[in-house]
Order: C-alpha cells, then structure tokens, then sequence
C-alpha cells in the first residue's frame, strides 16, 4: 500500500483525504478517476499532460479513468484564476474543440481502461428545475469563499450570475460518474471540493481529491499557455518541441522530468546524483527531450529531432522544414517588423522591435540592430527570431 501510494502521490501537491483513498484502495475493486478538461483551445500542451499522465499511473495501478470533455461548462467559461468575465464559447467551437481532444489524449491514455464522457449527458437534460434544485444547494457567501471571487467582489469587479454555476456544474459531474477520486490543478481545489459535497447531499460516499501543481512555462514564470506563449504543444513539430525544451533553464528541467518524464523515481534520482556529480545537465535535458518527442511523434522522430538540434546548433546548419513565404511590399520594400510578424515569427510588430532591440533577429546569419532595416521587392532571405524559429521569405 505504501508503494502504491507513493506512486499516487508522485508529483501531486495535495492528497484530500488520504485515509478515506486508502480504504477505497483496500476494497480492491477498480476506482472510477475523474478528470475534466474544458475544450476552449484546439490543441493540448505539456502543461494538459501533467494531470493526464497522472491518470495513464492510474490506468498502470487497475483503475477506470474518466475522461470527461466539459462541452457544458465549456460554454461557460471556467472562471478560475480570471479577473474578468470569460466570453462563452459557442456549441460548434465547443464541439469542434473536443474532437481535436480525443485524438490527442490517446497518446498518453489507455484506450481501453478510458471512459470517454460529455458532460451535456446530463446537463443538458437536468432543465431549468433541476438547475434551480442545484444552486439552491449553496449560498452566495460561499462561493465568495474561493478565492478568485473574493479578490473580484472585493475589486468591484463583475461576476456574471452564470460563473457561480461552473463550480457547482463541475461538483454535480462527479455525483452522475459516481467518481472515487477527481483530479485538478492546485488552481481547481475549490471547484473539486464541490463535488465531495454534492456528493454528500446526494448520499454518495464523497471522492477523494489530488490535486497536481500547474506546470510553469518555458520562461519558468508564469503558467503555460497558448495565450502567453509560453506552451510546448503536444502537437506541434518534433523538432519545435524538441528545441523548446532545449531552451529551458536547468532548474526547471529537473521540474518538467518530474511531473511529465515516465521514467521511475529511482531513475530520476540517479540522474540527479550523476549531475551533482558533476555531469553535465545537458545529457539528462537531451533525454528528457528525446523521451517527449518520441511520446507524441515516435521514436524515429525523436532521433531525427535530436540530429537536427545538433546540426542547428553545433554546426550551423539551416533547419529542413524552413517554411517558404512570400509577402508583398510597400513603397518598393518591406520594414522587418512587418515582415516577421506577417511571416508569423513574431505575434506582433512591438514584439518584433523588442526581439531587434535585443539582438535577437537575424537575416541570412546578420543580426539585424535597427528597427528601421527594410528588405527589397524582389529581395529572398532566411530571417530568423531566436534559435528556433526560421522562414525563408521572398518579398514580392
């Protein structure tokens, strides 16, 4: 039983309540894991991953996983960790989203111990009663009690009448998939604690809770997102992924190993031991690297991103997957800030003149130093932004 939960503990920030877990454990039948995740993007990053390789050592140790899609609540708008009221998703990007979902989580999940579940099962079916029935169940003063709402009453900032639902919606999913065990982010604690007590009015014996830490971003800062930039998506190109983790700083590497490597705990710790040993970071970095690619692109790919890497970096050599752009011209030429953002090396042109002003553009292997360098009509060149991101741009 310790090893087992040892393993369950891995990584994870909070285990709520361990002895209630453990007597579930005992029973000796397979537990229902709960997991929900809202499709309000497309695509899925490393930062997804931490709570479904979570669920894949479940799937390991017996155990049912509940995969469940928020196509509901995702028309709400999870409220959690946000100062302004999100923008409701409409049914078809909802819907569009989590088909996308489904084809990647199987890159980590077993298809066969995976429950795959909507959540407008039973929404969309409860009706203004049943709706009614539910927010009766808590008051106004504790959904004040969580902490993003708080900050926001407490700003005179609005809260929408609709985010007092989401917590309540998410608790009530785990009361219909009659859930052991939910998972969520550190940010999700109140949300998931919701479902323990809806659990209880409904005579249900209350889930357990493990809460995982949100994964940091490549700038080691802030949380990954898409909307920061900050994200290695899962199914973005080996060699982008590869590179990205190339680029992050030793101390947080040891981080990502932690919470997204499958090696085992003694394997990690033997690598830690090697470093401080005095070996060089770097080799435990081009593993890890090798292992996630291989996760989500396979094992040639993974080679192949590695030979790449170091051709690009070790001896200079241009990328294969360049793309090839043309952009038109203004006047006879095309200013670099424009022609980095339109050649979607940049997310914008103030972002371009930050990358000039520190050194780090290139076109064909110069760095650019002045903002005001405009390429001709007729003119091709490689620009490049950082160390990985290249285009080969004709400007027309």
């Amino acid at each position: 039983m310790q090893d087992v939960l040892q393993e369950i503990k891995r990584g994870a920030d909070e285990l709520l309540v361990e002895a209630e877990l453990v007597e579930k454990l005992k029973a000796g039948r397979p537990l229902r894991i709960k997991a929900g995740f809202d499709p309000t993007a497309p695509d899925l990053h490393l930062g997804h991953t931490v709570l479904l390789n979570k669920l894949r050592q479940f799937q390991q140790l017996g155990h049912q996983v509940i995969f469940l899609i928020g196509d509901f609540t995702g028309m709400i708008g999870d409220p959690t960790g946000k100062n302004t009221t999100r923008p409701p998703l409409t049914r078809e990007a909802v819907a569009e989203n989590a088909k996308t979902y489904q084809e990647q989580v199987f890159k980590i999940l077993d298809p066969e111990r995976t429950e795959v579940r909507f959540n407008s099962e039973w929404m969309e079916g409860l009706g203004s009663v049943g709706m009614i029935r539910l927010a009766a169940t808590h008051t106004v003063a504790r959904m004040l009690e969580r902490d993003d709402f708080h900050k926001r009453y407490n700003n005179q900032q609005p809260i929408a009448i609709h985010e007092f639902l989401y917590p309540l919606i998410q608790g009530y999913d785990s009361v219909e998939l009659k859930a052991d065990l939910e998972l969520g982010g550190t940010d999700q604690k109140f949300n998931l604690l919701m479902g323990r007590e809806l659990q209880k009015h409904h005579a249900q014996p209350p889930q357990c809770i493990l809460t995982m830490p949100l994964l940091e971003g490549t700038d080691g800062v802030n949380k990954m997102s898409k909307s920061l930039g900050n994200y290695i998506g899962i199914n973005e190109p080996p060699q982008e992924i590869f590179g990205k983790l190339m680029s992050i700083s030793d101390d947080l590497m040891w981080r990502y190993v932690q919470l997204l490597s499958f090696e085992s705990l003694s394997t990690i710790e033997g690598w830690k031991h090697q470093v401080a040993e005095g070996a060089n970071p770097r080799n435990v970095k081009v593993g890890f690297a090798q292992e996630i690619v291989a996760r989500f692109h396979g094992k040639a790919a993974a080679d192949h991103a590695l030979a790449e890497f170091e051709a690009r970096f070790q001896r200079g050599a241009l990328p294969e997957d360049m793309p090839e752009i043309s952009l038109s011209g203004v006047d006879g030429a095309l200013a670099v800030p424009q022609l980095l953002k339109q050649a979607g090396l940049v997310v914008s042109t103030s972002d371009a003149i930050r990358q000039i002003a520190g050194g780090g553009v290139r076109l064909d292997g110069e760095r650019v130093a002045d903002k005001g360098v405009s390429v001709p009509v007729g003119a091709t060149v490689v620009a490049q932004v950082g160390k990985r991101k290249f285009a080969r741009v004709t400007i027309v």
